[in-house]
């Protein structure tokens, strides 16, 4: 499989003003949120988190889909980003957040196959 970008995330500690800042500019839309504090974006396009737990950090990432989020990681590092948010494995995807050289956050991703 080719790395492709195809979701994004907002994290944000003020869920309420971020939605009524971009439904206002995007017309987007936000689904309920989940025991996480995460709403889907425009169905599955992508995803607000509410980073309150999480020091307040706020963030506007693009995942890119890989094959191996681990390796994705461990590559990443080897050529000098850190982690910021560590390998999840939530049942549905893994994840996880990286910082590029310059400081600026991304996420790798991986869907899980049903069994």
């Amino acid at each position: 499989m080719a790395s492709i970008v195809n979701y994004f995330e907002v994290g944000s500690p003020d869920p309420e003003g971020t939605q009524a800042f971009y439904g206002s500019l995007f017309d987007w839309s936000f689904g309920e949120s989940s025991p996480a504090s995460y709403q889907m974006v425009n169905g599955d396009k992508g995803g607000l988190w509410d980073t309150t737990s999480l020091e307040g950090t706020s963030w506007a990432i693009f995942y890119v889909q890989v094959d191996d989020v681990k390796a994705a990681i461990a590559r990443a590092e080897s050529l000098g980003a850190s982690v910021a948010i560590p390998f999840v494995d939530n049942g549905a995807i893994e994840f996880a957040h990286l910082l590029d050289p310059h400081g600026n956050r991304f996420g790798v991703w991986r869907p899980k196959q049903p069994n």
